[in-house]
């Protein structure tokens, strides 16, 4: 972020057409954060079991966690998550949930993103200055997984390529947790750029070229294919090949994929990826881009979009929507099942502060059935 003006701005334009779409008001959103500054590590935390006849209680769970984000950071940076990897109980390794078990020793193998805290302060001034309350910050490539990945991808191993205007985040699961977070700073936007710089046309121009006609797979372009370029300055238009613009667009992304396998290469990952590559985000509906990724990256590669969940189905069932859609699911999960005791109390009986918002949240998806 870059211009507080122009992202506010944006909030609210976001929020006026969620407004609008969904019928209902917003108060509060969760926010997305990505981009250079998130960091992910991974670590380990060791405690004694304490519970009645050593069986292991929410309690020990609890601290050994906080043992296990008792990290050093830099004071400029805040943990944002701290997620669950492994337990290990007394040696016995791979324990998903030790909940009840019996043991003297627990460790927890966990993975924890951490962000910078201007910038998470700027995002959530920019919330509030227009009118909202930011109910927490979630990692973008997170949510997005939460939105487009199915369990079996996550349980093999796979790698989420979120690609989006100006980085591409990355995400690998193994075994259903993260284990390498990461962030290449290229993306959509320097394609854009670069179709502005060869064709000369203004950087407007580029986007909808690149939109409407932009392929990175040239197999799949058609020779004699032309596209109409707009002229500058009172210039006519000009016909260019398809192919002359493919051929701006291929080298960029495929300097993207490039990129982000060297980065889980560089970290000792890559063999932990089985279940293939799910591209997403805006940069994800390029057409070949997924036979482009196969080509770099050697393994299946898919295109990951939200699955269906009511509503306006065809309006969110597009991989540029898999962040915003993955926030609302993670935000619904966080505010949990509305209160039981709520349907006692009366319609005359005031709401508690923030009560009922997770419900309202995914009412979301259910308004136009």
């Amino acid at each position: 972020m870059v211009n507080i003006e122009a992202t506010l701005q944006s909030v609210s334009k976001a929020v006026e057409a969620a407004e609008l779409m969904s019928g209902r008001e917003v108060r509060e959103c969760f926010v997305g954060v990505a981009g250079a500054n998130v960091e992910g590590i991974n670590s380990r935390g060791v405690v004694a079991v304490t519970g009645k006849g050593r069986e292991i209680c929410q309690e020990d769970l609890d601290r050994v966690i906080e043992a296990a984000r008792a990290v050093v950071i830099p004071m400029d940076r805040e943990v944002l998550h701290v997620i669950p990897q492994t337990y290990i109980v007394d040696d016995q390794k791979g324990i998903r949930n030790p909940l009840d078990m019996i043991g003297v020793r627990l460790e927890a193998e966990v993975h924890i993103i951490t962000g910078s805290v201007t910038s998470a302060q700027n995002l959530v001034r920019c919330v509030n200055r227009a009118g909202f309350k930011a109910s927490g910050l979630i990692l973008q490539s997170l949510a997005a997984s939460r939105a487009v990945l199915t369990p079996d991808e996550k349980e093999l191993g796979c790698l989420l390529v979120d690609l989006g205007g100006g980085t591409t985040d990355l995400l690998l699961f193994s075994e259903g947790a993260p284990y390498f977070s990461a962030s290449v700073g290229v993306g959509g936007s320097q394609v854009t750029n670069d179709l502005s710089i060869i064709l000369n046309v203004p950087m407007d121009a580029a986007e909808r070229i690149k939109r409407e006609a932009g392929c990175c797979y040239l197999p799949h372009v058609d020779q004699d294919e032309c596209v109409v370029v707009p002229g500058v300055g009172g210039r006519a238009p000009q016909e260019v090949p398809r192919a002359r613009v493919a051929g701006v667009i291929q080298p960029r992304m495929e300097e993207i994929f490039r990129l982000a396998r060297e980065r889980v290469e560089q970290m000792g990952y890559w063999r932990m990826i089985k279940g293939g590559v799910v591209l997403t985000g805006g940069g994800a509906l390029m057409q070949g881009a997924a036979d482009l990724a196969y080509d770099v990256f050697g393994v299946p590669v898919r295109t990951g979009a939200p699955a269906t969940l009511g509503g306006l189905v065809e309006e969110y069932r597009s991989p540029s929507f898999s962040t915003a859609v993955g926030l609302v699911l993670v935000g619904a999960e966080r505010m949990g099942p509305e209160p039981t005791e709520q349907k006692s109390r009366g319609a005359d009986k005031p709401k508690p502060k923030g009560e009922g918002l997770g419900k309202r949240i995914r009412d979301w998806f259910k308004e136009f059935n």
